[in-house]
C-alpha cells in the first residue's frame, strides 16, 4: 500500500488503499476500467468487505490509472507499506465523471451498500474464506 493523490479520507471522507504504479501496470489489461466489489485483506489481519475503483478517476482528470480499494471498515491507524491483498467478484458500473464532488460521494456510498449486499451473498461470502488471503508463514510483511 503506498500513499496516493490524498484525496480518499480528506476530501471524499472515504479512505482508500493504493497499490504502487507497479502493481496497477501488472493488472490484466482487459480488466474495464470502473466500479469493482469483492474482500480485501491487509497483511495477515481479517478478510473485509471493499469496493475497487479501477481507471482514471474522471472527476480528477487523473493522467495515470489508478487502482484504489475501500475496505468497508474502520482501521485505527493507516497502513502504508503493509501487503494488501484483493479478491474481485463483481462488477458494479462503469467509471463516469461527476458534475460535483457531493454527487461524487453519493455514487461512492451507493457503490458501498451495493458492494455489501453483494458480498452477503453465498456465493461471494464463501470467497471470503479462501486460502488466497492467508500469508504463507515466514513471509516478510513490513519489516516483521
Amino acid at each position: 500500500v503506498v500513499k496516493g493523490f490524498g484525496r480518499g479520507s480528506k476530501e471524499l471522507g472515504i479512505p482508500t488503499a493504493n497499490f504502487s504504479e507497479q502493481v496497477v501496470e501488472s493488472f490484466p489489461s482487459d480488466i474495464p476500467t470502473g466500479i469493482y466489489y469483492g474482500w480485501a485483506c491487509v497483511g495477515n489481519g481479517d478478510v473485509h468487505k471493499m469496493v475497487l475503483s479501477i481507471g482514471w478517476n474522471p472527476f480528477y482528470k487523473n493522467i495515470k490509472k489508478s487502482v484504489e480499494t475501500h475496505i468497508i471498515h474502520t482501521f485505527k491507524e493507516d497502513f502504508y507499506g503493509e501487503i494488501l491483498s484483493i479478491v474481485i467478484t463483481g462488477y458494479i458500473r462503469p467509471e463516469k465523471n461527476f458534475d460535483s464532488l457531493d454527487a461524487l460521494i453519493s455514487a461512492i456510498q451507493e457503490d458501498i451498500e451495493e458492494a455489501k449486499r453483494q458480498l452477503d451473498l453465498p456465493e461471494h461470502l464463501k470467497l471470503k474464506e479462501d486460502n488466497f488471503f492467508h500469508l504463507p508463514e515466514g513471509k516478510i510483511v513490513n519489516n516483521h
